[in-house]
């Protein structure tokens, strides 16, 4: 393998979600030139080609990890730069407003 042809997912860390069921599932369904990372590294994160937001739970409590982990800045980056899977709540998070919760 190149290590120039490797694409990386990152799969974001904030202290909610499923991330070992998310990680393992997108290793079986990556080719052997992509890389899947776990990580909060706000560095990691930018750096690669692709992200995942998982995010189990309710909206506010997510939220309240995303703004206490620095992800929120992050994110808006991601999603205006690659393309970034939210799933479950990590797709609500990027909403501007939620009726749950208040």
């Amino acid at each position: 393998r190149n290590a120039v042809d490797m694409k990386t997912v990152a799969v974001i860390d904030y202290g909610m979600g499923n991330l070992h069921s998310v990680s393992k599932a997108l290793e079986h369904v990556a080719d052997e030139n992509t890389r899947v990372i776990v990580t909060s590294n706000p560095d990691q994160i930018l750096s690669a080609d692709k992200a995942v937001l998982p995010g189990v739970g309710a909206i506010r409590d997510c939220m309240a990890e995303i703004l206490r982990h620095g992800v929120d800045e992050v994110v808006r980056e991601v999603v205006a730069t690659r393309p970034l899977l939210g799933i479950c709540v990590g797709m609500q998070v990027l909403l501007d407003h939620s009726e749950e919760n208040g």
